[in-house]
């Protein structure tokens, strides 16, 4: 996802839920082809070597947890917050799939 009115809708019309360490928010569009991830860092959360490694990291935790999504039509944001850098993997992935659940993302049974 690469569009501001894209970012826009998700943050008006969807729904979030912020951990320690990330934010994720959310909205379904049954008019997209598959899932659509978009990743806000800001200079908040540290160095451009900091802001990287988060998307690397964020990036890798949707790839391992991707499939587990009951709807894939959908608009996905995460933005670490400030410490996500200071945060092993371990407690990044925690949080995000934490928040995840919380939104009710994940299918049953899988």
């Amino acid at each position: 996802m690469s569009k501001r009115a894209d970012f826009s809708r998700v943050r008006k019309d969807g729904q979030a839920k912020a951990g320690r360490f990330v934010v994720v928010s959310t909205l379904s569009d049954p008019s997209l082809p598959h899932l659509l991830v978009g990743f806000i860092t800001t200079r908040k959360v540290g160095k451009a070597h900091d802001r990287n490694l988060l998307r690397r990291r964020l990036r890798s935790i949707l790839q391992r947890h991707g499939h587990r999504l009951a709807d894939p039509k959908r608009l996905l944001v995460a933005i670490p917050r400030v410490g996500a850098a200071q945060a092993s993997f371990a407690e990044l992935e925690e949080d995000w799939l934490r928040q995840v659940k919380r939104l009710g993302l994940f299918a049953s049974g899988k």
